[in-house]
Order: structure tokens, then sequence, then C-alpha cells
């Protein structure tokens, strides 16, 4: 995958709060990331299925050189929680 132009992407705190080394500004939620995108501050990588609620003031472009991703739901076996049944229901259809 060739390097994006533009701005560095953006990078995202570890569990633990602390934030990788990198050259892209340090985000803590969706609503700033989206807000410095705007700006021409930072940039990310999303499935294709974000676009669908972008902001009118940001564009998706296709990477279409990107590598395939492979998504793993994983639960407890004794989970009886209806929300994680709807959800693994809802993605074996997707």
């Amino acid at each position: 995958m060739a390097a994006a132009p533009g701005p560095p992407p953006a990078r995202w705190p570890a569990p633990d709060g602390s934030c990788p080394e990198g050259t892209g500004v340090a985000v803590r939620n969706l609503t700033q990331l989206f807000q410095l995108i705007a700006l021409g501050r930072a940039t990310v990588v999303l499935p294709a299925s974000a676009a669908v609620d972008l902001r009118r003031d940001l564009v998706a472009v296709p990477v279409a050189d990107a590598p395939p991703v492979t998504t793993v739901l994983a639960w407890p076996p004794e989970s009886r929680s209806r929300p994680v049944a709807d959800l693994v229901r809802v993605a074996a259809t997707v």
C-alpha cells in the first residue's frame, strides 16, 4: 500500500492512556478526529461502512490496494446477553 499524501494518520491512546509514538496528532474520540480531518491536520483509514455516516464537510477516498480485513467476534459460551446475540445474528448476515 502506497503512503497517503497529506497529513499523517491520527494516533489513538492505548488502554493504559499512553499514546504511541508518531508524527500524527493524538486523538481521544471521533468528534475530535473528524474536526482535525476537516481542518487538514489528520487522516484516518476506516472501513467503507463508516462513510455512510460521514459528515458533509469530509470526503471518503477508497483505498483500492489495501489488504482485505477479517473481523472476528468472540464471546463467552455461557453468555445469554440478548444484545450480543443480536449483534452476532446481524454480523453473520453481512
